[in-house]
C-alpha cells in the first residue's frame, strides 16, 4: 500500500490594510504610499462614492432621493485600475480620473453615501475587489464594516483646522473661495459622516489611532510604514491604542 500523496497546502492570504478617518486626514497619500513599500494594490474606495456621485450628478438626480439612487445604482458599474500614482476611475467602461475631483462631485459623494442601499451596494463591489487581500483599502468604514477582519487598521484623524488648510492648498486657488469655507464645509462633511445610521465614521476597536495634525507628510507616511511593519509581526491588540508614531511600533516585540 502507498503512502497517500501529501495534501497540498493552501497559500497563506496576503493582507488587508484597512485605512479609515475623516475628509482631508491624507488617507489617499498614505495608501498610495503603503501599496508602493508593501507591494499592495491601492484601492482608493473614496473615489467610488466619487465615480457614482459624478453619474448622479449627470443625471440631475436629487441627491436625497435614496430610491433614485438606487435605481441608478443598480445599472451602474464601477472599476479601479492601478496605475503608477492614482489608480484609473471606471465609470460605466469610461475614465473618469479627472473629473472625480472637482469639489462639487466631492461634496456630492459626502451625500449619496449617507444612504444605507448605496452603501450595501458600494460595500459588495469592495469586498469583491479586496476578496484576496493584497491590498490596502482607505474610506470611512474598511475597517468597521468592508474588512473587519483585515490585518491592520489604521485611523487617521487630524484637527478639523490643519485638514481644511491641507484640502485649501491641495485645491489651489479658487474665485470666491477661502480657507474657512473650505473648513466649514469639512466640518459639515465630518457631522455627516459621523452621525449618519448606517456605517457611521469612528475607528474600529483593533485601530490604532495616528493623529497627523502635528506631523509632515513625511512623518505620517513613516508611522503608518512603522504601523503595518509592526503588526505584520507581532499580535494583534484587543483594544484602540493611541500611539508615539515613532516610538511604540518600532519598540514593540516581534
Amino acid at each position: 500500500m502507498t503512502d497517500a500523496p501529501p495534501r497540498p497546502t493552501r497559500s497563506p492570504r496576503k493582507i488587508i490594510v484597512a485605512i479609515d478617518g475623516p475628509a482631508g486626514a491624507g488617507k489617499s497619500t498614505v495608501a498610495r504610499s503603503l501599496a508602493w513599500r508593501f507591494g499592495l494594490l491601492n484601492l482608493e474606495t473614496g473615489a467610488m462614492y466619487r465615480a457614482f456621485a459624478l453619474k448622479a450628478l449627470r443625471a440631475n438626480l436629487p441627491l436625497d432621493d435614496s430610491n433614485a439612487l438606487a435605481g441608478l445604482a443598480s445599472h451602474t458599474t464601477i472599476g479601479l485600475e492601478a496605475g503608477e500614482g492614482d489608480n484609473r476611475v471606471l465609470l460605466d467602461g469610461d475614465d473618469v480620473t479627472g473629473l472625480i475631483r472637482e469639489p462639487a462631485v466631492t461634496e456630492a459623494a459626502s451625500k449619496v453615501s449617507v444612504f444605507p442601499e448605496i452603501r450595501a451596494w458600494m460595500v459588495r463591489m469592495q469586498q469583491l475587489l479586496g476578496a484576496d487581500g493584497g491590498v490596502v483599502m482607505e474610506g470611512r468604514d474598511i475597517g468597521t464594516v468592508v474588512f473587519p477582519n483585515a490585518d491592520v487598521k489604521i485611523f487617521l484623524d487630524a484637527a478639523a483646522e490643519v485638514r481644511g488648510m491641507r484640502r485649501f492648498d491641495q485645491l489651489g486657488p479658487r474665485p470666491c473661495q477661502q480657507p474657512e469655507e473650505v473648513i466649514r464645509d469639512l466640518r459639515a462633511r465630518d457631522e455627516r459622516d459621523r452621525n449618519r445610521a448606517d456605517s457611521p465614521l469612528r475607528p474600529a476597536a483593533d485601530a490604532v489611532l495616528l493623529d497627523s495634525t502635528h506631523l509632515t507628510l513625511e512623518e505620517v507616511v513613516q508611522a503608518a510604514e512603522a504601523i503595518v511593519t509592526a503588526r505584520i509581526s507581532s499580535s494583534g491588540q484587543d483594544s484602540i491604542e493611541q500611539i508615539d508614531p515613532f516610538i511604540a511600533p518600532l519598540s514593540r516585540k516581534a
